[in-house]
């Protein structure tokens, strides 16, 4: 006969065996797959969560990105390639904190954290979210000190500040990765962040070995290149801007160089219309641009006693287009400057080719001397004028003294076109 007793004594030894053999995990399964996109059942979780999938190779992590009805919709880094009906689905709890330290310093890893470099895992131990760690505008440092980039050409007529966030506007093959090369190699910075989002296989390699070369000692270098997922890059650019994040609040000056801010979009952009997002401008969902704003939002000096982070996020235009492409005008209106690259001066040999008639710095003016801003200002207007008014000169159809502005700037033309190519090597 079963007494009271005999219950009491039972639950006591349920709740010992739990104690001891740890939570129960819940499982559900994988019902349905449609395209990138994975359904699983019989589980509940908030969008963003961490999840594990058995595969036929073993188990592979994944995000749950929505949900229709009580089915989790789920996205593997890894693709759907093994990934079974039925496949059994592990909820993660914990928040995706990659693993941080000085071991990254000199490594190229991947966006999850696997070494690329052909060496052991970096021992580093210290968590930091890999979606940052939100800073209080109101207790963000001010930017009043100049950031010296190691181009001239940027630093004498688009002064950047120390925290500043500034888009890198050009079209392919215009010298980008070139100008990324020479601020990693010649910044001011203790720490240099590469995040190389959707790029081609073979330009990391390039990247690392001919333009990075000794300034790799104090860089780390996240890379997902183009034959990766959608989420594999989205997670490589959340990672090094983590990254960039920890060592700001070790006090440090970091330099974070994301190429690109534009195919973080693209990947953005497959993950939304993967979840039925309507798609608007040029197919991008509307979710896109507030991603890429609270992406660039990470970014920035931190709190008193912090460092900075200085970002510049390269943005690719189609077809030398930096009007009507939707991620050129998104970058434009939430970052803090922008350098545009010039194809005209690509032909004229004029490397880096900087447009400084369509490049601006915002903070110029609070960070430097009356009389840099105003040699500045005047460089720019002589240089600007000349530009508009060069095909009537060509012509022969000027005469002096109708322009004295523009008399000026042919005058001082040669000595400009020196001073440019100067400023730029």
């Amino acid at each position: 006969m079963i007494t009271m007793e005999h219950v009491r004594n039972l639950a006591t030894e349920r709740v010992r065996e739990a104690l001891t053999f740890g939570p129960v995990c819940r499982y559900g399964q994988i019902t349905r797959c449609h395209g990138d996109v994975l359904h699983a059942s019989g589980l509940r979780a908030p969008v963003g969560s961490r999840v594990i999938i058995e595969t036929a190779d073993g188990l592979a992590s994944g995000d749950v990105v929505g949900f229709e009805a009580r089915v989790l919709l789920v996205m593997a880094e890894q693709g759907t390639r093994g990934i079974m009906p039925g496949a059994r689905v592990q909820v993660e709890h914990a928040a995706a904190a990659p693993m941080m330290g000085s071991a990254l310093l000199g490594r190229v890893i991947d966006g999850r954290g696997n070494p690329l470099d052909g060496k052991l895992p970096p021992d580093a131990a210290e968590p930091w979210p890999l979606l940052g760690v939100p800073v209080n505008p109101m207790l963000r440092n001010r930017i009043e000190a100049p950031f010296d980039v190691g181009v001239r050409a940027i630093n004498a007529l688009a002064t950047l500040g120390r925290g500043m966030r500034v888009g890198l506007f050009a079209g392919s093959g215009v010298g980008k990765t070139t100008l990324l090369g020479m601020m990693a190699r010649y910044a001011e910075a203790d720490i240099v962040v590469v995040g190389m989002i959707g790029e081609r296989g073979r330009e990391i390699r390039e990247f690392i070995e001919d333009h990075l070369g000794e300034a790799q000692r104090r860089s780390v270098v996240v890379a997902s290149p183009a034959d990766d997922t959608a989420l594999g890059r989205l997670h490589g650019a959340y990672r090094a801007a983590a990254i960039a994040e920890y060592w700001r609040a070790q006090g440090r000056h970091v330099l974070l160089l994301v190429d690109s801010l534009t195919r973080l979009a693209m990947a953005l952009r497959e993950i939304g219309l993967a979840v039925g997002e309507p798609p608007a401008t040029k197919g991008y969902p509307p979710s896109v641009f507030g991603a890429l704003s609270a992406y660039v939002e990470r970014a920035g000096n931190g709190m008193a006693g912090q460092g900075s982070i200085t970002a510049i996020y390269t943005v690719l235009v189609e077809g030398d287009d930096h009007v009507g492409d939707p991620v050129a005008d998104t970058a434009r209106s939430v970052l803090d400057g922008h350098i545009v690259l010039s194809r005209a001066m690509v032909e004229a040999a004029i490397y880096p080719p900087v447009d400084i008639a369509a490049s601006l710095s915002r903070s110029m003016p609070a960070i430097v001397s009356a009389a840099h801003q105003h040699a500045a200002s005047r460089f720019r207007a002589l240089w600007c004028r000349r530009l508009e008014k060069q095909d009537i000169i060509d012509l022969g159809a000027y005469v002096p003294g109708r322009d004295l502005v523009l008399d000026e700037a042919i005058r001082r033309g040669p000595a400009m076109d020196d001073k440019v190519c100067r400023l730029a090597c």
